[in-house]
């Protein structure tokens, strides 16, 4: 039982430092899906909803993360994406 107090305290810090982990993560995506979508904005001069939308839509297409395609496009710039077989994905 002496313990306890010290394993109770072990597992708080833990998740406390997973949800930190989780937060910084999710800043980062949050940025990074703010580049792509101002990138998608002033290309195809469509709203900030209209943007992510695309980012939606692509993401669902092709089974992979929003977050990986912002990454994506905010990287290359390119839209729609060139895929691995050289074939573009529509947005």
């Amino acid at each position: 039982m002496q313990n306890q107090p010290t394993d109770d305290a072990s597992d708080v810090i833990q998740k406390l430092t997973d949800k930190v982990e989780g937060l910084e993560e999710a800043l980062l995506s949050r940025d990074i899906i703010g580049q792509a979508k101002g990138i998608l904005m002033e290309r195809l001069h469509l709203t900030s909803d209209q943007a992510f939308e695309e980012l939606r839509a692509v993401s669902q297409k092709q089974n992979r993360k929003v977050r990986d395609i912002a990454a994506e496009v905010a990287d290359t710039g390119e839209w729609p994406l060139v895929s691995t077989n050289g074939q573009r994905a529509l947005g």
